[in-house]
């Protein structure tokens, strides 16, 4: 129902993550027998986990152990990865940039043309590991260097940007057609992103295997400040899905639907699942990993736009190994390692086997659910405080 702003405007209620729980059913369920695993085209993963694109998160390395794991890592094609022969020092002069210079001498760095050499080597490097590879470019982008990347081997595409439509308009220059691009290419494409129910069907309708959900909920993000656009996770999630199913029911094909941001725990994953999305896309959580390049800190790939930055440079705490984080064992009771673990025990005590059939929990909106009889927690910041 819509609430009225005012006299002349309207707006429906949007929920976050935050706000809303699961609600347990009359079954429960061994944790073993549940089956966490999804699709994406043709290619099947364990862990229904995409590392996103951020140059302090994935580079060939990191994309290797997850890829060993069970997961998908984005490498970002337009990073410091191709731009840089060695990136190493220019992560280094990164972490060591001061809070008010940080945005300014990065897009310095980023101003380093891109190399079709280095595009087509890391993506070998991944391939060489022996995992699925896949990258990123903005649609800005993706016609003058996908190809160097799928003659490396690629295995699947992400076109991503803050928000990408099937219908871009410009009086300036051709714009991506992705009706037509995606259709010629041999590789499975994942599209993205988007928050609404009618931009998610016509990405679904380009073609696409995969829709990124998610405009600025990222911990790195600064979109809905500096553009003021952006859908709380929760009601974007549950509308893409909604025009997942109208797309399945118009065509039969099956679009993954992929929460792209907001979710730190491993209860906000199985929040934004029961929501409607197949998988989740997660940054700055791979960013706290030992083995991240970005040397203590994370930031996104809109943070140094040369001229109209939509991210920040933030500080990250090392909690543990890509291992733990993702698969455990967890040592510490705040919900951010072993994160599918956490899954995997939250849809066997709603009592869920698998991916589709957790989909279906209930939810309600709980917006105590955070701070309810959780007082000395709070107080003390341990466990959920």
């Amino acid at each position: 129902m819509d609430i009225e702003i005012g006299k002349g405007k309207t707006a429906r209620r949007a929920y976050g993550l935050d706000e809303i729980a699961i609600v347990p059913s009359r079954r429960t369920r061994d944790p073993q027998d549940v089956d966490i695993s999804w699709r994406l085209g043709n290619l099947q993963m364990d862990l229904p986990c995409m590392a996103s694109a951020l140059d302090a998160a994935v580079d060939p390395k990191t994309a290797g152990i997850i890829g060993r794991l069970g997961g998908l890592a984005v490498l970002n094609l337009e990073g410091l990865q191709t731009r840089y022969e060695d990136p190493g020092p220019v992560f280094e002069e990164i972490a060591s940039l001061p809070g008010h210079k940080a945005t300014r001498v990065m897009q310095e760095l980023y101003a380093e043309p891109i190399k079709d050499e280095l595009v087509f080597r890391r993506v070998q490097e991944i391939k060489d590991q022996g995992v699925i590879a896949a990258a990123s470019l903005t649609p800005q982008r993706v016609e003058r260097y996908h190809g160097a990347a799928i003659e490396a081997g690629l295995d699947v595409l992400v076109v991503q940007g803050t928000v990408v439509s099937a219908e871009h308009v410009s009086k300036t220059v051709e714009p991506l057609n992705l009706m037509e691009f995606i259709p010629r290419l041999n590789v499975p494409v994942v599209v993205g992103g988007c928050a609404s129910y009618s931009t998610a069907l016509h990405l679904m309708r380009t073609g696409a295997v995969g829709v990124l959900v998610g405009v600025g909920p990222g911990r790195i993000c600064t979109t809905r400040g500096v553009l003021g656009i952006g859908v709380p996770q929760a009601t974007a999630i549950a509308d893409a899905a909604a025009a997942r199913m109208r797309h399945y029911l118009e065509t039969g094909e099956y679009v993954n639907v992929i929460a792209d941001g907001g979710m730190r725990t491993g209860g906000d994953i199985a929040k934004a699942i029961t929501c409607g999305a197949d998988a989740v896309m997660l940054g700055s959580a791979f960013a706290k990993s030992e083995e991240a390049p970005g040397r203590g800190h994370s930031w996104g790939m809109a943070t140094f736009h040369p001229t109209l930055p939509r991210g920040t440079r933030i500080k990250t705490s090392v909690t543990g190994t890509l291992e733990e984080i993702l698969t455990g064992p967890a040592h510490e009771n705040d919900g951010t390692r072993n994160l599918m673990g956490a899954l995997r025990t939250s849809m066997a005590t709603t009592g869920y086997q698998n991916i589709k059939e957790f989909q279906k929990a209930e939810v309600m909106i709980a917006p105590s659910l955070h701070t309810e009889g959780k007082f000395e927690q709070i107080s003390q910041q341990v466990g959920m405080g």
